[in-house]
């Protein structure tokens, strides 16, 4: 019987070695695989194998088709139900992904076990690493009558995503479907948890997927004295209070994102009664990129420092009925960045701004920007390259509110490059140029020029025709005019260019 076997195996390989042979050698193209002829070799090839390892006689005829039940079976699929310790499906808690019954208990059960999840070591002192664990909600409608707090502070890498979470009727006015603060209840100190030593409540924490549904009574998603948070590919609506309240910390990202505190798409006939605000950020560092705030009061809020906003689209109660796409309430520290971003009909408005960039953005609908004196000041502003778009009925794209008190610290201020219709241009850098014959040449800025009463460079040629050769000086610069005169009549062209924004 060994004999036998050696025999059947010395013959089997003989027979691979001249058959592929064959095929590579005379029936395929060198060094291709490929077509009918490739298939119809591995057919023959897997046949003649077959018929070579049947155990009743070697000489036996090749079956003349292969059929597909003599390939190996596929390897079984993963067991059904074996869940990763750390997914927790909120279903498997009890939740009612109907929304038919009040899922509270459920999900605060789920986010418990999440939270006391084994520790893969610490991210800031005092927060315990969970190795991303992922509170899943699986795609379901659930509905709640309370916020989903998490029972501890002092932890972080955690995601809850994948849902829809509905406030209920007797949900709390003024809380929020996903509440990132303290809780008046911790348990202290177990595995290092809500450690007095640490500034922040959380770190690393995603909301990812999810559809948030406030049911005006209070807000979306609540953020307090955290770091490094996401907020990824949400849906916010029907708030009262704020879609997203960021407080203290520093580092949360809103991205790909949709807020609204009535779901519409522009002309509603009750937008002079939108409230709210869709984003409020009362903290440092965070970053808004992608988001689209469709309606509420005012889209952007921000009360912090050195935020930044990237491909924001306003188009909530429009700056006619009152308004606002982004208000910065930052009056002597602003350290802003607002860039290709699209204000429709809202406009941004900056209280006292101190480093403050906007550039590259579209402003629709007679939509603008208002800087509004608290204090008297502006510094190192730059509202460059930007296209604005009106209604021809006379609206600056700048506009100066001084209502307050009027801006007597300016410096570093530019308003440049920007592309203009329907509207009134403001800028701080001009230039004009005249033709005439006498001795006094008079350029008005005052159309143009940002700021009233002030120069602060002038440059200008004087080119004359004829045969003489006049003298000619800057004889006054006040009030946004300026005076060239010559020492004899001469017939001349005047060039002047005058800049509001050098460094005093």
């Amino acid at each position: 019987m060994t004999r036998r076997s050696l025999i059947l195996s010395l013959l089997l390989g003989l027979a691979c070695f001249i058959v592929i042979g064959a095929y590579g050698e005379k029936n395929l193209p060198p060094r291709t695989i490929s077509g009918s002829k490739y298939h119809e070799a591995i057919h023959k090839l897997q046949s003649f194998k077959v018929s070579l390892t049947r155990h009743d006689s070697i000489a036996s005829e090749p079956p003349s088709s292969f059929s597909p039940s003599s390939s190996p079976s596929p390897s079984p699929l993963p067991l059904k139900g074996v869940n990763n310790p750390k997914v927790y499906l909120v279903t498997s808690y009890g939740a009612d992904p109907t929304g038919n019954s009040d899922s509270t208990e459920a999900l605060l059960a789920a986010i418990a076990d999440a939270v006391k999840g084994t520790s893969e070591g610490y991210l800031m002192e005092g927060i315990s690493d969970l190795g991303g664990a992922q509170i899943n909600l699986e795609g379901g409608n659930y509905l709640i009558s309370q916020p989903l707090q998490l029972p501890v502070s002092g932890v972080g890498n955690l995601m809850i995503h994948g849902g829809t979470i509905r406030a209920s009727n007797n949900f709390p006015e003024d809380g929020y479907i996903i509440d990132l603060s303290t809780s008046s209840n911790e348990n202290n100190g177990e595995n290092g948890k809500n450690s007095p030593s640490s500034f922040y409540n959380y770190e690393y924490m995603t909301l990812k997927d999810l559809l948030l549904d406030s049911n005006f009574r209070g807000g979306g998603i609540s953020i307090i004295k955290s770091l490094r948070i996401s907020i990824d590919n949400c849906y916010i609506t029907h708030f009262t209070t704020n879609g997203i309240f960021v407080q203290s910390g520093h580092e949360t990202y809103i991205r790909n994102s949709f807020l609204g505190q009535h779901i519409t798409a522009g002309g509603d006939k009750n937008e002079r009664n939108f409230s709210g605000t869709g984003i409020n950020l009362q903290g440092n560092d965070n970053a808004v990129t992608d988001v689209v705030v469709f309606s509420a009061a005012i889209g952007i809020m921000v009360t912090g420092q050195a935020n930044t906003f990237s491909g924001v689209h306003c188009y909530n109660k429009a700056t006619g009925f009152g308004g606002t796409g982004i208000y910065l309430k930052l009056p002597g520290l602003t350290q802003t960045r607002i860039v290709n971003s699209y204000m429709d009909y809202t406009s941004i408005v900056a209280e006292d701004p101190v480093q403050l960039h906007i550039s590259s953005s579209f402003f629709l609908g007679n939509a603008n920007i208002v800087l509004k004196s608290m204090n008297g000041v502006v510094n190192g502003v730059s509202i460059v390259d930007n296209m604005f778009s009106g209604s021809n009925s006379g609206v600056e794209i700048v506009q100066l509110d001084q209502s307050n008190s009027p801006f007597n610290q300016i410096d570093q201020v530019i308003v440049d490059r920007n592309v203009v219709r329907g509207m009134n241009s403001k800028a701080t850098v001009a230039k004009m140029s005249m033709q005439g014959n006498g001795t006094s040449w008079n350029v008005d800025f005052n159309n143009i020029l940002l700021f009233p009463n002030l120069i602060k460079n002038v440059q200008y040629s004087l080119s004359s025709t004829g045969s003489t050769f006049p003298n000619h000086a800057l004889r006054n610069v006040s009030e946004n005019r300026i005076v060239i005169e010559t020492n004899e009549a001469v017939t001349a062209n005047v060039f002047v260019t005058v800049d509001q924004s050098m460094t005093s």
